[in-house]
């Protein structure tokens, strides 16, 4: 179990995280806001990669802080959009995403071949990067992230950039993953996880607003409705 207990983060004089907590077992959570709620901010925190300013983050009970790289091991993380290698082919980047990764040399081209056909990359990997379009980054990054069947995944807009089929296909890889992994996933898209979500996580300004499961939120806020309705009762529709 992933525990956030009261998290706290300014940048200056503004606060992205006003103590913010929640528990997360096996399963997908969708961490629902517009642009500019935290959300990112949380999941660079949870992958140490910023510091937060008060609170703490448990994993089974042991600060992660205490547990460090076997925490980390435990991770796979897929960013939002940046910094890709363009002169790297996708295999080269998954082999070396990878290798970063401790998987044996032995394992890594199979490891390799099954993530790149979970997310309809396999007959791509031999183009560079830089020639990749925006969707296709964005499922390279996805790949490198299940790489080592990770038990805690962390999707930050995993679905920006993907048309409508690749979307489904996104949605409905994690849903089967989730059964066995805790997998937190950041979007404003309703629709990316209102099917596969056990419970949402409303965040406005860096403070949990509402959370629950899609079914009990509409049953509070839209009644007849669905959890697009409760979104734009929440939060007016903004981005």
């Amino acid at each position: 179990m992933l525990e956030i207990k009261k998290v706290y983060k300014t940048y200056g004089e503004k606060i992205a995280l006003n103590q913010v907590s929640m528990k997360l077992d096996n399963g997908v959570y969708g961490l629902l806001g517009p642009n500019g709620a935290g959300k990112s901010t949380l999941m660079n925190i949870i992958t140490d990669n910023l510091i937060m300013d008060g609170g703490e983050i448990l994993y089974n009970n042991e600060n992660i802080k205490k547990l460090g790289k076997e925490f980390l091991k435990e991770i796979g993380f897929a960013p939002q959009q940046q910094g890709l290698y363009d002169e790297f082919t996708g295999r080269r980047f998954l082999s070396y995403m990878g290798t970063l990764k401790g998987i044996h040399k032995k394992e890594l081209k199979l490891e390799i071949e099954r993530v790149s056909e979970a997310v309809n990359l396999a007959k791509e990997l031999d183009k560079k990067m830089g020639a990749y379009s925006g969707g296709m980054k964005q499922r390279i990054l996805i790949a490198q992230a299940i790489m080592g069947k990770p038990k805690i995944l962390i999707m930050d807009e995993p679905t920006a950039g993907l048309d409508p089929k690749e979307r489904v296909r996104i949605r409905e890889l994690l849903g089967d993953m989730s059964k066995d992994k805790t997998i937190l996933i950041a979007t404003h898209v309703v629709s990316d996880i209102q099917s596969i979500s056990k419970e949402i996580i409303m965040i406005k300004q860096g403070n949990i607003v509402e959370k629950g499961t899609p079914d009990e939120l509409v049953e509070s806020y839209a009644k007849g409705g669905n959890l697009e309705d409760v979104y734009m009762k929440l939060f007016g529709g903004g981005e």
